[in-house]
């Protein structure tokens, strides 16, 4: 008796190539939209996390944790007060007035330690970010 005779009688052998082609080819689309969908494109980054404490008089602690898929040569950082890849120099070195991370219409100080930055608004207010 021939092998594939053989092989033909198990019956777990005869169930997986007759599956049709449209199974197999839906069933490797779903998972690579399952794989694609779970990852950021190059250079951008998305909040996962903001938390708010007002319980203090006048003033409000955020903290926000970004997950961001940097190019090379980059690192997560703060642009127009938002999360973004920056470029690993300004991190490395502190000077974090150097990723734009206030708005427009703000002005940008590094505070005395450089462990953080501070931005102005035209009427006054200050809002101050410390780097972990």
């Amino acid at each position: 008796m021939a092998p594939a005779s053989r092989l033909s009688r198990r019956k777990d052998a005869v169930a997986w190539p007759r599956m049709s082609a449209t199974f197999w080819a839906v069933l490797l689309l779903i998972t690579l939209l399952i794989v694609y969908c779970g990852q950021l494109a190059a250079g951008t980054c998305e909040i996962v996390t903001l938390d708010r404490d007002s319980s203090q008089p006048r003033r409000t602690i955020a903290r926000q944790t970004a997950r961001c898929a940097c190019k090379k040569g980059q690192i997560a950082g703060t642009t127009r007060a938002r999360p973004a890849c920056v470029d690993a120099r300004i991190v490395r070195t502190k000077q974090w007035c150097d990723m734009v991370p206030c708005l427009e219409d703000e002005g940008c100080d590094l505070l005395v330690n450089r462990s953080g930055w501070t931005c102005t608004q035209p009427g006054g207010r200050v809002k101050t970010t410390t780097a972990l």
